[in-house]
């Protein structure tokens, strides 16, 4: 079978570095190929020179067999080829259908012809298993159908080549496997897909072929059900991976204690997490988590009592409860965790530049700055290692390292921490966890808020289940099952 895509020796350096090596891939007609990498591999990279978002130094891209050298996203569209990005390219205040129209407005007398949109709309819906309402403001649909949404914007500009960054980095398990329908569909229909994934275990269920990046090169390309996800691992970070190691736990007194706590969408709930603990919260995303995250960070008002340390939190702000030693690392990290135009080094120093060492006397210390960074991007292993790097020029893997950074750095007694690693290879997650854990056995207490079951059981001493913004119950975790904590997930008594 005649490749759709063919890429020969495709090179891109930004100054010094070498993002993209000399790389060879090939994609079939109806195939998923899966691309894997660490964080900083030059995935991105590859998926941004296929959409026209960069320009190679050398190489060449072909598909079905004629030249291909998009100069823009436009020129990739008007090719066949779609990409639906990790963070989605849609305008919240927008309906569905004019999201999917824009730029491509199809005319009638002097208005939009809305209608023939959504009646298009309605056919790709069905035919891909992609059901969503073409009248429904985008603000207004979960994580899930934002996605469909980019995905159907593809289809209507005739994608026949789908690229996939991350897509189940931001869903529940049962949108996941929606999506998977979906893919499948695709297949089919003579769809190719570039699977762009972290998750071994989705890899091995969707693509007949992966392809290994790591430093910019080609380590492999495999026939998918002739690995396993220990040999891909194993090629993402050139040594084998040992699962993280759990101790026993001992945890001592409170750290955290929420009593009655209520918030718009959440509670009233109560709950512990003491010192030399990780209390997990599960549940389907849109449950209260978020609401939780920022009533504990004094992001909204809230009613009840929070406590740290036997300390009321109730009148601080933000600030003073970071100073009281309470560490947050938000599930969205572009949005709440850094400032994307600053460089790296100046992300490092937000939660602390107002006192010393980062200031004295109302002077900011900016060769501390940069040596603190120094310290944080090389043991964080954040790619590209610069600090003067702005963080919007990071890839989503390697801004979440430097969130981690920073509030781990601050060794606080509590530290709340959503989706940790989301976005993440399998050697950084391993990374992550392992400093998870080091906090725990140093004393301090952890609230773990994930949508990764896998997660929850590899790092929880307890997990407590939120369901409608309220409590289900809290299981120890050497007592809790899969199907248990599931089924309290969608609101029955496990």
């Amino acid at each position: 079978m005649s490749a759709l895509l063919e890429v020969r020796q495709l090179t891109k350096r930004f100054g010094t570095l070498t993002a993209l090596d000399h790389v060879d891939f090939d994609l079939l007609p109806g195939e998923v190929h899966a691309l894997l990498g660490e964080n900083g591999a030059g995935k991105s990279t590859f998926m941004n020179l296929l959409y026209g978002l960069l320009r190679p130094d050398s190489g060449s891209v072909s598909l079905e067999g004629v030249s291909y050298q998009p100069a823009s996203p436009k020129d990739a569209v008007l090719a066949g080829v779609g990409m639906v990005h990790q963070h989605f390219m849609l305008i919240p205040a927008l309906t569905v259908a004019e999201n999917v129209a824009l730029g491509d407005e199809p005319r009638r007398g002097f208005g939009i012809d809305l209608g023939s949109v959504e009646k298009k709309l309605a056919e790709l819906a069905a035919e891909y298993h992609l059901e969503v309402n073409p009248r429904a403001k985008v603000a207004d649909l979960s994580v899930g159908l934002r996605q469909r949404v980019e995905i159907l914007k593809a289809f209507y500009r005739r994608a026949r080549l789908l690229i996939l960054d991350e897509p189940t980095a931001l869903l529940t398990p049962q949108e996941s496997q929606q999506l998977f329908r979906a893919v499948r569909a695709f297949q089919e229909r003579g769809i190719s897909v570039i699977f762009i994934s972290h998750k071994l275990d989705e890899v091995q269920a969707l693509s007949g072929r992966v392809t290994v990046l790591r430093r910019g090169q080609v380590v492999g390309t495999l026939t998918t059900d002739q690995t396993s996800p220990a040999e891909l691992a194993r090629l993402m970070v050139g040594r084998s991976l040992a699962p993280p190691v759990r101790p026993p736990s001992r945890p001592g007194p409170a750290l955290l204690e929420v009593r009655d706590l209520q918030a718009q969408g959440l509670g009233p709930l109560g709950f512990q997490v003491r010192a030399g603990e990780i209390l997990a919260v599960a549940g389907v995303e849109g449950n209260g988590q978020e609401a939780l995250i920022a009533a504990l960070a004094g992001w909204s008002r809230s009613q009840g009592e929070v406590l740290l340390d036997g300390r009321p939190l109730g009148r601080l702000g933000v600030r003073a409860r970071a100073e009281a030693g309470l560490g947050l690392v938000p599930s969205d990290r572009q949005e709440d965790g850094l400032v994307l135009p600053l460089p790296v080094r100046d992300n490092l120093a937000l939660r602390a530049y107002h006192r010393p060492p980062y200031s004295h006397s109302g002077v900011l210390d900016l060769p501390y700055w940069a040596t603190h960074a120094e310290t944080l991007v090389r043991e964080f292993d954040v790619r590209p290692p610069d600090r003067r790097a702005p963080a919007a020029a990071l890839s989503g893997g390697n801004q979440q390292k430097v969130v981690l950074a920073r509030e781990l750095a601050a060794s606080p007694k509590v530290l709340v921490v959503s989706q940790p690693t989301r976005g993440l290879d399998i050697g950084a997650s391993q990374f992550v966890y392992s400093k998870l854990l080091d906090l725990r056995a140093a004393g301090k207490a952890v609230l773990l808020v994930s949508l990764d079951l896998d997660e929850i059981f590899a790092l929880a001493d307890r997990i407590a289940v939120l369901y409608r913004g309220r409590l289900m119950g809290t299981v120890p975790s050497e007592s809790a099952t899969r199907e248990g904590i599931g089924l309290m997930m969608l609101g029955q008594e496990a």
